[in-house]
């Protein structure tokens, strides 16, 4: 009998993507526990790599020996077996790579971070935080208008939860964070863990300002990459400790392994910073679906509107629509033009008079749809827009009379000559943060002008007088709540050529507008239609539900899931027939499988578009046809193919399910 340690290799390859054996020594038998990083040999590659001890077990001698595990390289178990199962569920749903998904969750080890938790933990289990009774009345009172939420948390329910839209009346936060910290605080009071995702750092700023404020200390988790990596990989290590805590962070938070975790809440799960960019590329709403139904604990998705995705689980079940006993709703104003107005005015005149009797009081904010002060230049003459002649890429103005540059290359254009016409002078055809800011700046003299975008970053203002034009997403808090709303650029924003552009526009326009003092204006300019009404009623559920019942006819997600394959035609063709071969019901319908088209470099792309109930043919499928294709390369490259041969990184087939976004 010999004792075998079953491993996970930390690789991209898709073809490793499994567990390997390895003989443990007698020597390194006490220290081969399952979660440890280890060091063992690769015979395809002739070296030493790194890995997670999976499993171990005793097994009889095969008659062909096993390689050895050459060392554990930290004695402490990072992969616990929920973490592992979890990332093993998700790559599993995404076609991926389990090792891919613990990449993105366990950071690098920190030498001095592990012995300093190694000594602290040797003087015995640190106590476990207890929640003070007056922590616990504030949090009951904030939950006071969501009766039923508490005891759906408790009882490990799936829920979805329309957040109050409006700030907070204690903190420059929004009334949002505070209802997100209750629900963790409760949890924590109850000896549990919580696990809190925002999509990025501003939104989590907001909810460790009420956790400080309000939970106990060391009781709450900072997790996020902004850290160095010893501050990361000490936060880590604390997750792994018997005692429960409130988690915050980003994205890859969702899979953090904190102890006893009771419930997880999603922020925004709207926000595209949720859809994790890199492979397997697993969205946090659906790993905290996985999650869930793995563990068992609550889930709450909360927001200040809902997405289609969401709402697809509500109308099935999955999940419980908690509503507030009272609907508070911001006050929405669908400005127009009126009558003997100019239709070039941008901002018409009942949100103009709006704004100039805010100002009386306080902050009024101007949310616009770029930055920058001319992001588009158009022909002076034809009305051509004005392209690159080195990319082809845009052009834009930084300021009056600048030298345009390319929004793409940065090149500038100091000769510029139109290609249809041939003139030479360019004409602004778009106004972003900067000119906003300096055209507001003239109508509203002795008025303060504050840019809030991605190059000025600004995240509060105080209670003064103010101009505050944002872009979207960029919109600082102000203290007790904007006293006017301008929304701007609407109609650019929906021009967007995307199949949630409406969802997106809807989110935008609600996130500003809970910034929004009680009973302010909000001012939402020359937009009408469905997604206007949505924002002026405050219904973005019904919005949702209007949105599924158009798509489904259509086969467009989520009424449907989408996988984005990619890669040669060989390569395409040859896992497009393994799919219709694995999935009958996909080669009936003419538009299960669109494509494939090219796209560059001599590569090509197809759309296969499959029901919920075959997701794991499909991705079994397609894991598999990604696999074969990697070892087919490497077989190539071995006999010496050509770098622009079968063996080159031009062949990597590419797979991605449930892709973000569609372009129409």
């Amino acid at each position: 009998m010999i004792v075998v340690a079953r491993v996970l290799i930390d690789s991209p390859l898709p073809q490793l993507d499994r567990l390997f054996d390895y003989e443990v020594p007698t020597a390194l038998v006490g220290d081969a526990v399952p979660g440890v990083r280890v060091r063992v040999p690769l015979r395809t590659v002739g070296r030493m790599v790194d890995g997670y001890l999976i499993e171990v077990i005793t097994v009889e001698a095969p008659e062909r020996p096993l390689s050895e595990l050459d060392a554990v390289v930290s004695p402490v178990p990072v992969l616990t077996p929920g973490l592992y199962a979890l990332a093993r569920r998700a790559a599993d749903r995404a076609a991926g790579s389990a090792s891919d998904i613990l990449r993105l969750v366990i950071p690098k080890r920190m030498v001095r971070a592990e012995k300093a938790w190694l000594a602290a933990a040797g003087d015995g289990d640190p106590a476990a935080p207890q929640v003070s009774p007056d922590a616990v009345a504030w949090a009951d009172g904030i939950l006071a208008p969501y009766p039923d939420l508490a005891d759906a948390v408790a009882a490990g329910e799936r829920v979805a939860l329309d957040a109050p839209p409006r700030p907070s009346t204690q903190w420059p936060v929004g009334a949002w964070a505070e209802l997100l910290a209750a629900i963790a605080l409760r949890t924590l009071a109850a000896g549990k863990s919580a696990v809190l995702v925002v999509p990025d750092h501003r939104d989590q700023e907001q909810l460790l300002t009420v956790l400080d404020a309000r939970a106990p200390d060391d009781a709450v988790v900072r997790d996020d990459a902004r850290r160095s990596g010893p501050e990361r990989y000490g936060t880590y290590l604390r997750l792994l400790s018997p005692c429960p805590s409130i988690v915050v962070g980003n994205r890859s938070t969702v899979y953090a392994p904190a102890r006893d975790t009771a419930c997880v809440i999603v922020w925004d799960d709207g926000d595209p910073l949720l859809a994790e960019p890199l492979s397997p590329g697993v969205h946090a709403r659906d790993a905290a679906l996985i999650r869930q139904e793995l563990e068992g604990s609550a889930l709450v998705f909360a927001g200040h509107t809902r997405t289609t995705d969401v709402e697809r689980l509500v109308q099935l079940g999955w999940v419980r629509e908690v509503p507030a006993t009272r609907r508070v709703s911001p006050a929405v104003v669908l400005s127009a033009t009126r009558e003997g107005e100019s239709r070039g005015a941008r901002v018409p005149s009942s949100a103009f008079a709006a704004a100039r009797e805010a100002l009386r009081h306080g902050p009024v904010l101007v949310q616009v749809a770029r930055p920058g002060y001319s992001p588009v230049l158009v022909c002076a003459e034809c009305r051509t827009p004005a392209r690159c002649r080195h990319c082809t890429g845009p052009l834009r103005a930084r300021r009056p009379g600048a030298t345009p540059d390319c929004g793409w290359c940065g090149r500038s254009a100091p000769s510029w000559t139109c290609v249809n016409c041939s003139a030479t002078k360019l004409r602004m055809a778009s106004s972003g943060s900067e000119r906003t800011a300096d055209e507001l700046g003239r109508a509203f003299p002795n008025t303060r002008v504050i840019v809030a975008d991605g190059a000025h970053p600004v995240t509060q203002v105080d209670d003064r007088p103010a101009l505050v034009i944002a872009t979207r997403g960029a919109e600082p808090h102000a203290s007790g709540g904007y006293r006017a709303v301008i929304l701007l650029d609407g109609d650019r924003m929906l021009l967007a050529e995307q199949l949630r552009i409406g969802e997106s526009a809807l989110r935008w326009w609600s996130n500003a507008a809970a910034l929004a003092a009680p009973q302010a204006p909000v001012h939402l300019v020359g937009v009408a239609g469905p997604v206007a009404r949505a924002l002026a009623t405050w219904t973005a559920p019904a919005y949702a539900r209007a949105e599924l019942a158009d798509r489904a006819p259509l086969a467009m997600p989520p009424t449907v899931r989408v996988a984005a394959v990619e890669g040669t035609v060989a390569a395409v063709d040859g896992a497009l027939t393994a799919v219709r071969e694995a999935v009958p019901a996909l080669a009936a319908p003419a538009g299960a499988i669109l494509g494939p088209v090219p796209v560059e470099d001599g590569l090509v792309r197809a759309l296969v578009r499959f029901d919920y109930a075959h997701g794991k043919a499909v991705a079994d499928t397609l894991r598999a046809a990604v696999v074969a294709e990697a070892l087919r390369g490497r077989r190539a490259a071995r006999r010496g193919a050509a770098r622009a041969g079968s063996g080159s990184a031009r062949t990597t087939l590419r797979v991605r399910l449930d892709v973000p976004e569609l372009d129409l």
